[in-house]
């Protein structure tokens, strides 16, 4: 057998090179001999390397690539079956939107909470102008009360709690609280409640029964402006029934107890130790005097133990983000507080942010602890006292040696 040409099939086919091939003219009917009949590709059959194949689909490439995904096959990659406009999809741009969608319901449920939360407070005339009223000083400086008033408590919630049945109003905690204008630490100051104070129009009495004379959610606030020197921003107050539903709302706060203590009047069994307590104990706790050997000075440490753990852990992001713990303590806090005129919900808020940036706790300087009319009161240390009011007047820290114990 001759070589063949590079391109020419291994077998000639019939009719030698150059025979034109011919179809039948009439369709099924067998081609003369030495011939092949054309058949198009469409229906199959032919030769295969010159070979007759069986079959009659059309002949495939070998290892010919599938056609694109969506794609006719016909080398268009799918652009024939688009719609005209049609853009491929970018995922980035798909977050962003819905980045933007939560931010805006985000938004949307902030103003909202501002305005149901600012509406549903209590507010209350507490800080008013007079003659010789302090001027203003750097900072900000609340008054903070904590009230014995059972309002809102039905008679098997004072028995569960050992409130008791006093009617009336008066305060057994006063605290001072001046955030700094700068990133200074907060600080926080007791104020004894048998502090032995003038109260004007009264005398000298205790400090607690400056709130229990007529207009003493007035009297009170002066009281402490005069005697401090400091100038009040903010006022709130807070009764026993709202105590305990803050504190329930948070999920109970968590105290280290220094002693065990057991006192049947404020309802409390208590082991030394770190421990979570709902606001039932935490009322109790805050409020026994069982302790100590200066009973009030004691009291007046719990509390502020006390009010740092529950404002940090209701400032932390645990609870601030979680909408089944900060909206129902957000709705608690204004359904339990009553506030100044000036106060609103932001301020509340700027309020929890400082007392979670681990404020200076203290109280004010004792001297002494004499009895007068026939009652034991306390007796500021009046030289160390002038001197923590006057570094917070100016927005600076308490000098060590100042601050009480």
């Amino acid at each position: 057998m001759p070589p063949r040409a590079a391109g020419q099939p291994a077998y000639p086919s019939p009719g030698g090179p150059g025979t034109p091939v011919r179809q039948s003219a009439r369709r099924g009917a067998p081609a003369p001999e030495g011939t092949s009949r054309e058949v198009p590709p469409s229906q199959g059959g032919g030769r295969v390397y010159g070979k007759p194949r069986s079959g009659s689909s059309p002949v495939k490439p070998l290892n010919a690539p599938p056609p694109p995904p969506g794609g006719s096959g016909d080398g268009d990659g799918g652009r024939a079956s688009r719609a005209p406009g049609w853009r491929p999809k970018r995922p980035g741009r798909l977050v962003v939107r819905i980045l933007a969608g939560l931010v805006v319901v985000l938004l949307v449920l902030a103003v909202g909470g501002y305005f149901v939360i600012n509406s549903r407070l209590t507010r209350i005339e507490a800080l008013t102008d007079y003659v010789g009223r302090p001027a203003d000083t750097p900072g900000t400086n609340w008054l903070l009360v904590g009230s014995d008033s059972r309002a809102g408590l039905t008679a098997a919630q004072r028995r569960k709690l050992a409130t008791g049945k006093a009617v009336g109003r008066r305060t057994d905690t006063m605290m001072l609280l001046h955030i700094p204008e700068g990133d200074g630490r907060p600080t926080l100051v007791s104020l004894p409640r048998d502090s032995y104070v003038p109260i004007d129009g009264h005398g000298s009495d205790k400090l607690n029964a400056a709130y229990a004379f007529k207009g003493g959610q007035q009297l009170l606030p002066k009281t402490v402006e005069q005697v401090t020197g400091l100038r009040l921003d903010h006022y709130m107050e807070i009764g026993f029934g709202g105590f305990v539903g803050i504190v329930d709302a948070i999920g109970g706060v968590e105290i280290d107890v220094k002693q065990a203590i057991k006192d049947p009047k404020a309802g409390i069994d208590l082991k030394k130790g770190l421990q979570t307590m709902d606001g039932g104990t935490a009322l109790g706790y805050v409020r026994t005097r069982a302790t100590g050997a200066i009973p009030d000075l004691d009291r007046t440490q719990r509390q502020r133990q006390f009010f740092s753990a529950v404002v940090k852990k209701a400032a932390s992001p645990g609870v601030l983000i979680n909408p089944f713990t900060s909206v129902p303590l957000a709705l608690s806090a204004a359904d339990s507080v009553s506030v100044g005129e000036e106060t609103g919900a932001f301020d509340l808020l700027s309020l929890g942010l400082a007392m979670g940036g681990n404020p200076v706790t203290t109280v004010v300087p004792i001297g002494s602890l004499p009895t007068i009319n026939g009652q034991a009161v306390v007796k500021w240390d009046r030289a160390k006292a002038l001197r923590m009011f006057e570094a917070l007047a100016q927005d600076k820290p308490v000098p060590k040696d100042a601050l009480g114990k």
